[in-house]
């Protein structure tokens, strides 16, 4: 007997905002796979750029498409080849960049994107950790390629991603710098930044110079000053500003598009280079297994990530996600299911 659910779907790339509810049925898994009853799914700015097409050349998505990135549930059904995982287990993910779609009452995923919710998390707060602490992690480990004793400076990381990021640094043995608001200073040095610089008050360039790496989390109109402050060798990586050539190659992208992405970021890599430093930009994967090492970290450090107090219902997509791009969002904001 065929079961349905319901889910909130685009049919076409769009400036505005006009996702559907509409009832499909309920998908069925392959041996590698999970069957997930989604509990929480998160809305991100990455959301409302696969609605505008924004990101089409790095994954271009067929219509219809049931949007979401990032959530948290309970295994529903579990493939025959799937170890590790039973029915009944509490679970949080990135969902594959090819195969999104967390705006759903269920979701199949294969089994090495998930990995057990952390114990000192809800489904709330569990569904508001995979995507920035995978970004995080990635950046860290892969991108720059830090090491212990290496200084890390995250301008504007007083916000959801510097609360992942900085104890993942820290646990690695690098020295944290920040930059943020006055109300975030206590709470970004309590969890373990070695130096917060007020942005009202202290102007970054003029306070620090060469550290090994920043990450940018602000955009193309901050990237002269970061780069001003590293170390010839050093290295800048943006989750903002845009890719360049080497980001296409890295993703495997066919050569038009490397070519492509080599003349969006050719000024971005001019400007690096005659920094004396490497620019490079990052789109954030799943991972199973990278979540396992993620979770010791949050558990470590009773990380509890901050979680937008307004609820929203699947009925209420659009609400939500006009939320996340014109309100001012205290946390992540969540679908409820």
């Amino acid at each position: 007997m065929r079961t349905y659910m319901k889910t909130a779907q685009i049919t076409r790339y769009s400036k505005q905002i006009h996702a559907e509810v509409i009832e499909t049925t309920k998908p069925e898994i392959q041996a590698n796979e999970v069957l997930v009853q989604v509990k929480e799914a998160a809305v991100n700015p990455l959301d409302l750029m696969n609605i505008d097409g924004s990101v089409k050349l790095i994954q271009n998505y067929r219509m219809p498409l049931v949007l979401g990135n990032e959530l948290s549930g309970v295994i529903e059904a579990v493939g025959s080849q799937v170890t590790g995982f039973e029915v009944g287990d509490a679970i949080y993910t990135r969902l594959p960049v090819p195969k999104i779609g967390a705006f759903a009452e269920y979701v199949v995923v294969s089994a090495d994107a998930i990995w057990h919710l952390p114990s000192n998390l809800n489904f709330k707060t569990g569904a508001a950790a995979a995507l920035t602490g995978l970004t995080a992690y990635q950046a860290l480990h892969e991108e720059l390629q830090m090491k212990a004793g290496q200084t890390l400076f995250i301008p504007g990381g007083s916000g959801s991603f510097g609360q992942m990021a900085i104890p993942l640094a820290k646990a690695m043995g690098l020295t944290v710098i920040v930059s943020g608001n006055a109300q975030a200073k206590s709470r970004t040095l309590a969890i373990g930044a070695d130096q917060y610089l007020d942005y009202r008050t202290e102007n970054y360039w003029d306070v620090l110079s060469k550290v090994d790496a920043v990450i940018d989390t602000l955009g193309t109109s901050a990237i002269a000053h970061e780069l001003a402050i590293i170390k010839p060798g050093g290295r800048l990586l943006s989750l903002k500003a845009g890719p360049n050539k080497q980001f296409a190659v890295n993703y495997g992208s066919p050569k038009w598009k490397q070519w492509l992405f080599g003349l969006a970021g050719a000024k971005l890599d001019r400007q690096a280079r005659q920094a004396g430093v490497t620019y490079g930009f990052m789109f954030v994967r799943a991972s199973g297994e990278q979540l396992r090492d993620i979770t010791t970290v949050i558990e470590a450090n009773d990380i509890v990530p901050a979680v937008d107090p307004k609820a929203f219902s699947l009925a209420d997509v659009n609400e939500a996600l006009r939320y996340v791009k014109d309100g001012h969002p205290q946390g992540k904001v969540l679908i409820s299911f």
